[in-house]
């Protein structure tokens, strides 16, 4: 990260990696975070249609916190939500993932799983990955199961959320890069490589703005790991405001727009 400093709210580009990967939903908050002081922080809100009409909302929040032995933390917290579609599909998704920002090392990654319909398959689960960047291995706990698991891992791996937290705070991201990153999100390690272009996007939001694309390959838990695209546009204005997210799935495109910004 330039400089070392705490968070740039305004130029975070949120992503709404929580369907990216395919593992996460997220229910009523049974499991809290550390004791943390909060310190301001920014709410994206996107809306995400098929056909038309819209199924899925999302919001991100993120902000400096700080734990309670003084050290500096990025909190993310992300949520979804299905819309309308009542017995078909329901989903109520959130994750919340901490930060060290001195070192940009993943310290905890919750995601709460409560979805269920006749498209998706029923799942209700809270789980919480602990990463212990010194010794390669995250510790992954299931509420309700005693036994702990223990995965080795390679340097620099993150969970969905602190990954983008450490491609866009460490530096300027330049049209024509290709950035390899590692993610563990609780089922299964992937190595990600995102090409980036810059093009022009039109924004309902902010219009037609200059943006890059970054845009990777990978597979999908929710799909039998089979293969798709991420796309994820943010602006070059310097706030790198995320603009868009689509994926190209198994079953078909999926297209995520941003419709609100709220400082906290």
């Amino acid at each position: 990260m330039k400089g070392g400093g705490e968070l740039n709210l305004k130029r975070f580009p949120l992503i709404l990696i929580i369907l990216l990967l395919g593992t996460t939903v997220y229910g009523d908050g049974a499991v809290k975070s550390p004791e943390i002081d909060s310190d301001g922080g920014a709410s994206f809100f996107f809306i995400a249609k098929k056909f038309g009409m819209p199924i899925l909302k999302a919001s991100m929040r993120l902000g400096n916190v700080t734990s309670g032995q003084g050290t500096p933390l990025c909190q993310i917290e992300a949520r979804v939500d299905s819309l309308r579609l009542g017995v078909f599909f329901r989903v109520n998704n959130r994750f919340v993932s901490l930060l060290d920002i001195k070192t940009n090392s993943p310290l905890r990654y919750v995601k709460e799983i409560d979805q269920e319909g006749l498209f998706i398959q029923k799942k209700k689960y809270t789980e919480i990955l602990t990463f212990e960047p010194a010794y390669q291995r995250v510790v992954i706990e299931k509420q309700g199961v005693e036994k702990r698991r223990e995965i080795s891992i390679p340097p620099d791996t993150y969970d969905p959320l602190s990954m983008f937290a450490r491609l866009y705070l460490k530096d300027e991201i330049q049209p024509g890069q290709d950035i390899r990153m590692s993610v563990f999100d609780g089922v299964k390690l992937r190595e990600l490589i995102f090409h980036t272009e810059r093009e022009q996007v039109e924004s309902k939001l902010l219009g037609i703005v200059e943006a890059v694309r970054l845009e990777s390959t990978t597979s999908f838990s929710s799909f039998g790991d089979r293969e798709g695209i991420i796309r994820i546009w943010y602006t070059t204005d310097g706030k790198k405001i995320p603009v868009s997210m689509e994926l190209d799935l198994p079953v078909g495109s999926m297209r995520f727009e941003l419709v609100g910004i709220e400082e906290n």
